[in-house]
């Protein structure tokens, strides 16, 4: 008889890998620590109103890159480029430039409407009575039409 070969690491894995096992996640990870931590420091080298307003993006080539909300605070920072580079060389950071992007804040998500409550059979009612005073035909139609998706006095109603 012929012995099977063994079973490949793939084959002989239960379910999937653990993400921060995975080489890639954790040197991402690491490096995002690194970042966090430099952008904090070099944000307390800035002026105290700055501080809250910008947010330490990129460290490529010698070169800081900063974020901030609006034009007017996008300028501070460059203004501030030799204080914040003699703070980042202290740190051992080996930076020559600062840049700044613009990006303004993402925008707060919309609420849902609330779920319609559908019209009474007395508001269909007051409907039917105010198209029947109107002159206008089409707004006659328009109010009738309205009064028609009202509820039937026997259907449930909903109480929330």
């Amino acid at each position: 008889m012929q012995a099977s070969p063994p079973p490949s690491p793939r084959q002989s894995r239960q379910g999937p890998l653990d993400v921060r096992k995975s080489g890639p996640f954790v040197a991402l990870a690491k490096g995002a620590r690194k970042r966090d931590a430099l952008d904090r420091q070099l944000r307390q080298a800035l002026p105290a109103t700055l501080r809250d307003q910008v947010r330490l993006a990129d460290i490529k080539d010698g070169r800081l890159t900063f974020l901030a909300p609006t034009p007017a605070w996008a300028s501070r920072p460059r203004l501030s480029q030799a204080q914040i580079l003699a703070a980042a060389r202290g740190m051992g950071v080996p930076a020559r430039s600062v840049s700044v992007k613009v990006t303004p804040p993402a925008a707060a998500p919309v609420p849902e409407p609330p779920p319609r409550t559908p019209l009474s059979p007395t508001t269909a009612s007051h409907l039917k009575a105010a198209a029947r005073s109107l002159s206008d035909p089409e707004l006659q139609d328009l109010f009738l039409a309205l009064a028609s998706v009202a509820e039937s006095p026997d259907s449930p109603h909903e109480t929330g």
